[in-house]
């Protein structure tokens, strides 16, 4: 069982920057991490992801202004958010993805980004 605790959301600026972190509990080198965002009334879209490997992925909509990163020693992953747009205004989700089986999915509560001058 995992469970995962968000921090880090908040008003920003237009062009500014927010980092978001994400606590995790138990076997958490063995998950793969993400990141999701959501608007009321549109689609949960997928931001950033991170396996246990460390291989990323990110949405064509944040390349290169967004960088996810994960420390198994303090059991947290972390989402860097740069030059922030209106656009990226949302719930932020942090999620873990079991690697082995069985594979299993955990949401944390979220934390809204709120980008507006």
């Amino acid at each position: 069982q995992v469970q995962l605790v968000e921090s880090g959301g908040g008003l920003v600026q237009p062009g500014g920057s927010l980092k978001l972190s994400c606590a995790a509990s138990g076997t958490f080198s063995i998950y793969t991490m993400g990141w999701y965002r959501q608007v009321p009334g549109r689609q949960r879209e997928l931001v950033a992801g991170i396996t246990s490997g460390g291989s990323t992925n990110y949405a064509d909509s944040v390349k290169g202004r967004v960088t996810i990163s994960r420390d198994n020693a303090k059991n947290t992953v972390y989402l860097q958010m740069n030059s922030l747009q209106p656009e990226d205004t949302a719930v932020y989700y942090c999620t873990a993805q079991r690697e082995r089986w069985p594979r299993q999915d955990y949401w944390g509560q979220g934390t809204q980004v709120t980008v507006s001058s």
